[in-house]
């Protein structure tokens, strides 16, 4: 659960940093 979480997070920033930072901080 945590670790499929954190690694669909590093996945996320990796494709596409500034935009899924965003993405991230309004979630």
């Amino acid at each position: 659960g945590y670790w499929a979480a954190e690694k669909a997070l590093s996945l996320a920033k990796s494709i596409s940093t500034g935009h899924s930072k965003s993405f991230f901080v309004r979630q």
